[in-house]
């Protein structure tokens, strides 16, 4: 007998069906992917089990053990959500209440349906912190979400999903914004209390990867329609489906030009410190080394790969190299030949047209207030007052063409478009300066295959149409592999590696490198 079964799910919101006739089963103890691409449905589909879509018209029936969850009133709802079925969600850090300490939050789930009081719920708490991996559980119970890094974040939504020994666990893109090593660690988790709980599994996620080794079988979604369903071996050997195919080849593949010969350099740093000062107590502080004796050189036309573990030092390195760092910054750091570490604010800013950022989450970095036009038209604005307002639209509608998007899109607003979309005008706000750097801090590793493979292609196309340098910051080593020339390895803020990409992550000379590259290589190993 079934667990879940799915019939004919349909879920429109207002005039627009976004899951049409979806049916599927989820056995006891399966495990079950969805996958798709952004807006094919997925999210909805899994959400709409519990009934957490707002606004949303159902039709269909969904039976959990049998009953009909549409059709239970919103009472009985609140008694299935967090015991029987239970969800972990793709941003903890959204999903976590900031107000209250980790263990209060897993601690009013166990007196709310376990009944337990407070000092049996709060052991109860550190136990379950324990169970998921957290190191120190009884102090990380004490603490806030912001205290937390992002693997120590998810698995404490984990513990908080199992507190009370769910039959169905809906875990909504797990793993997405965390770092290989820290993704493979999550997904052994979920494996591992899966068998010790006899728990079935609705994982949603982009990464085929992952979902080949994790999932029994694989749901594809396209368009709010259910396309393929098979057992994960058969859909990955064989996939049916031109849009599965599709999904499958969308892998990223070498897209650089070769190497530029050896010369003049765009960008050097030699001896680079940050050093952050950490408030302990009211007056106390401690220096914390973020960045450690890094050197580096990048030319015209070349692109640099920063991976590592998060904490690493990627993020801040990038932002220190464009002066952009809220750290104490020591070394030299010199740009087309100028010493910008070494001048002041008023003398840098003509520099800052040449040097633009692209931020990881296109959704946070445009402002929600602005039109595409305001945003793409900003740094014109600042950095070429003489424009007139014709030359300006004039400016940004080419800027937005040059990466794909319409002239017509600039009265719109970020919300209404997708993510790719959102990355594509993030790319055109800096690209439209005319930059000579670009620094690229995870512009792709929160899209889906077939998007960020879209990205991908759009930034190796500019590089050679404009001669463009990157930095690449990623924690993606088939994008590193796709897209650099040179790669750095970074570990506690130390560069432990570095070389030519088939050097580094064909013969990594580094424990560490090797240990990156076998995360990243999840997939190959047998499923468990």
């Amino acid at each position: 007998m079934s667990l879940l079964q799915i019939q004919n799910l349909s879920v429109a919101f207002g005039a627009s069906t976004v899951v049409d006739d979806v049916s599927l089963t989820i056995a006891p103890g399966e495990k079950l992917a969805l996958v798709g691409e952004s807006g094919s449905g997925k999210t909805v589909t899994a959400l709409s089990v519990l009934r957490l879509n707002p606004d949303a018209r159902y039709g269909g029936r969904i039976l959990f053990e049998g009953q009909d969850l549409l059709q239970k009133p919103e009472a009985a709802m609140r008694s299935v959500r967090g015991k029987d079925v239970a969800m972990i969600f793709q941003e903890p850090m959204t999903a976590l209440n900031p107000l209250f300490t980790i263990g209060n939050q897993i601690a009013e789930v166990l007196m709310l349906h376990e009944g337990l009081n407070a000092r049996e719920a709060a052991l109860r708490a550190v136990a379950l912190l324990e169970k998921t991996g957290i190191p120190e559980p009884a102090r990380r119970a004490l603490s806030y979400p912001h205290q937390l890094s992002g693997g120590q974040r998810q698995r404490a939504m984990i513990a908080m999903a199992l507190a009370c020994k769910p039959k169905l666990l809906i875990a909504d893109e797990p793993t997405t914004a965390l770092d290989v090593t820290i993704q493979v660690q999550i997904l052994e988790l979920l494996n591992q209390l899966q068998r010790e709980e006899n728990m079935a599994v609705l994982l949603i996620s982009h990464d085929l990867n992952l979902v080949r080794h994790f999932a029994d079988r694989v749901g594809v979604m396209e368009k709010g329609r259910l396309v393929e369903t098979a057992s994960s071996a058969e859909l990955f050997a064989n996939p049916r489906e031109a849009y599965t195919r599709k999904l499958l080849n969308s892998q990223p593949q070498r897209m650089v030009a070769s190497a530029p010969a050896e010369g003049a350099a765009l960008l050097q740093a030699q001896g680079l410190r940050c050093v952050f000062d950490i408030p302990r107590g009211w007056i106390k502080k401690t220096a914390f080394v973020a960045v450690d004796a890094v050197d580096l050189r990048l030319q015209p036309h070349e692109t640099l790969g920063i991976v590592g573990e998060s904490g690493s030092g990627k993020s801040t390195l990038g932002m220190a190299l464009l002066r952009l760092s809220t750290a104490r910054v020591a070394g030299q750091i010199r740009f087309a030949g100028q010493p910008v570490s070494e001048m002041d604010a008023a003398s840098l800013r003509p520099l800052r047209a040449k040097m633009q950022v692209v931020f990881q989450d296109p959704f946070a970095s445009l402002s929600p207030r602005r039109t595409v036009e305001q945003i793409v038209g900003e740094g014109l604005a600042l950095h070429q007052p003489h424009l007139s307002r014709d030359q300006l639209r004039a400016a940004v509608a080419a800027g937005l063409e040059e990466v794909g998007l319409e002239a017509a899109m600039m009265a719109r607003y970020p919300h209404e478009f997708s993510g790719g979309q959102r990355q594509r005008i993030a790319i055109a706000r800096a690209l439209v300066l005319k930059p000579e750097l670009l620094l690229l801090d995870e512009p792709t590793s929160a899209l889906d295959v077939s998007v960020q493979q879209q990205v991908l292609q759009l930034l190796a196309a500019l590089q050679r149409k404009y001669g463009l340098a990157y930095i690449f910051i990623s924690h993606d080593l088939a994008v590193i592999r796709a897209m650099a020339h040179q790669v750095m390895v970074m570990k506690d803020g130390k560069v432990v590696e570095s070389g030519t990409v088939e050097a580094v992550l064909g013969s990594p000379r580094q424990e560490y490198t090797r240990r990156l590259l076998a995360a990243a290589e999840y997939a190959a190993l047998p499923v468990t």
